[in-house]
């Protein structure tokens, strides 16, 4: 099972505080959001261990549809309150799942997926779409994961308009 061996790894802290700046610079100046979309799954992908996706969806309409990603191909279009993705979307809060098979309504884009989370990017109180993260490993992630990743999606928010 996964875990952040100091031994093997910077702490939980330390990645994500290289994260958030790495992701600040990379959109920096860039006013394109896809663009910046998949710099940031990229980033995300390079940075954090035990994945196996990571990546957007927007919200177009009244559905998330699929944005940039790193991982096997995914679900292109997901329902507000379906799965863990539209329920992230629905209440715009992020869910953090240890076991994905345990999700009443989980929709099983990659069927080695064992948990997720999900959170939601709003920008003055609009829904712009959620950062998706799977992992093969149960449990892979928790409270500060979430507390990070929210952190990351709310200073860069405004360049994924």
């Amino acid at each position: 099972m996964f875990a952040f061996d100091p031994d093997r790894a910077a702490p939980k802290a330390v990645l994500y505080d290289d994260l958030s700046s790495a992701a600040f610079a990379v959109t920096e100046g860039e006013r394109d959001a896809i663009a910046n979309m998949a710099n940031l799954s990229a980033l995300i992908w390079q940075y954090l261990p035990g994945l196996n996706w990571a990546g957007f969806y927007r919200l177009i309409g009244d559905e998330l549809v699929l944005g940039p990603f790193q991982g096997k191909s995914a679900c292109i279009r997901i329902a507000m309150g379906k799965g863990v993705c539209g329920t992230a979307a629905a209440t715009r809060k992020t869910q953090c799942v240890a076991d994905v098979h345990a999700f009443p309504g989980h929709i099983a884009c990659d069927a080695d997926s064992r948990s997720e989370i999900v959170v939601p990017i709003v920008h003055e109180g609009r829904l712009i779409g959620v950062l998706d993260l799977d992992s093969p490993e149960p449990a892979r992630f928790d409270g500060e994961d979430a507390a990070a990743l929210e952190a990351i999606v709310e200073r860069i928010a405004p360049r994924l308009l």
